[in-house]
C-alpha cells in the first residue's frame, strides 16, 4: 500500500499563498503536539529520499513552532561496527519517549538504501533487514508507538540541479559530501532498491506516503497537509484547501465502523457529517 502525491504540474506557488497556508498547518501542528504532550503518545515521523529530496528542510518546516522540549530531531551518523550488526538495536534507542515527537532525518530504512547501493551493508544484512522491519515496526505499535514513513520522489535532473547548486553555495557546500557526489551516479541503483523496499515494506498498516519534491515549497505544504488531516487531536480545523490543494485525495473518515479513505475535499465535507468522530 502506497499513497502518492505527484504535484508535478505546479510549477509555481507564490509567496503569500505559501505564507498563509504554512501558518494555518503550523497552527494545527502546534495543537496535534499539545495532544502528544497531554496524552503521553510516541510519535515517529520518517523522511527518506535521495539527496536534495529536501526531507530536512521539511523537518524544520514541521517542527518550526513546536516547543523544543518535546521534540527531536534524529539523524544519526556512520555506524559502529557493533551497531551495522545489530540494526534494530541501534534504531530503538532513539525512539521517542512517552509525549514526544521524533523527526528521522534518514532512518532504519538506510539499510533498504543507501547501504545496498554504497556496498556498505552485506547481501545477508540486507535481506535479514527486509525481512524483519514490518514484524519490528509492527511490534512498536503494539508497545504505543505511532510510525509514519515518508519517502520525498525528485527526479534526476533536479538532484543534478540542487546537487549543483549546492557545491557553488557558500552557504551550503559542506552538506554535500564525497559520498553523495559518488551515490547520485548509480541512479538506476537506487531506483531499484527503492522499488524493492516500497513492494516489501509497504503494508497497509505501515505504509510508505510518496510526496512529489521537485517542488520543495509544495512539497513542505502536502506532506504537513497529509499529516494533520490523518491525525487525531483535540481543536482539530481543517480549513477548506486552497486552490491548489483541492485535487488531492488524502482525507478519511470512518462510518459505523467502517473507513473510507483517499476522499477529496469536497467527497470529506459530505461524509463526515456521519462521522463516527462527529
Amino acid at each position: 500500500m502506497i499513497t502518492e502525491f505527484n504535484l508535478g504540474e505546479y510549477k509555481s506557488l507564490d509567496s503569500k499563498t505559501y505564507a498563509l497556508e504554512k501558518r494555518r498547518l503550523q497552527i494545527e501542528m502546534l495543537k496535534f503536539q499539545e495532544d502528544v504532550i497531554k496524552n503521553k503518545r510516541k510519535i515517529c515521523i520518517v523522511f527518506e529520499g535521495r539527496d536534495t529530496a529536501g526531507k530536512s528542510s521539511t523537518i524544520k518546516f514541521f517542527s518550526e513552532h513546536l516547543r523544543p522540549a518535546h521534540y527531536r530531531y534524529i539523524s544519526l551518523g556512520i555506524p559502529t561496527k557493533w551497531e551495522s550488526s545489530h540494526w534494530f538495536q541501534r534504531w530503538s534507542k532513539p525512539m521517542p519517549k512517552s509525549g514526544e515527537i521524533c523527526f528521522f532525518d534518514r532512518s532504519w530504512y538506510t539499510r533498504a538504501l543507501t547501504e545496498p547501493v554504497m556496498g556498505y551493508c552485506s547481501k545477508k544484512q540486507y535481506l535479514t533487514f527486509m525481512e524483519r522491519v514490518i514484524p519490528w515496526e509492527l511490534d512498536l505499535k503494539n508497545q504505543g508507538y505511532e510510525i509514519i514513513k515518508f519517502y520525498f520522489s525528485l527526479n534526476q535532473e533536479q538532484q543534478k540541479k540542487r546537487m549543483k547548486a549546492r557545491k557553488s553555495s557558500e552557504l551550503k557546500y559542506w552538506k554535500l559530501s564525497e559520498n553523495d557526489e559518488r551515490i547520485v551516479d548509480k541512479w538506476d541503483a537506487f531506483t531499484l532498491y527503492k522499488m524493492q523496499m516500497f513492494e516489501k515494506t509497504s503494508v497497509e498498516e505501515s505504509p510508505w506516503v510518496v510526496i512529489n519534491s521537485n517542488n520543495k515549497m509544495v512539497a513542505r505544504i502536502t506532506a504537513l497537509r497529509y499529516f494533520i488531516t490523518n491525525q487525531l487531536y483535540a481543536n482539530k480545523k481543517l480549513y477548506k484547501p486552497l486552490a491548489w490543494t483541492r485535487k488531492l485525495s488524502h482525507y478519511n473518515v470512518t462510518i459505523e465502523g467502517v473507513n473510507f479513505d483517499k476522499l477529496d475535499y469536497e467527497q470529506f465535507k459530505i461524509l463526515s457529517k456521519y462521522s463516527d468522530e462527529t
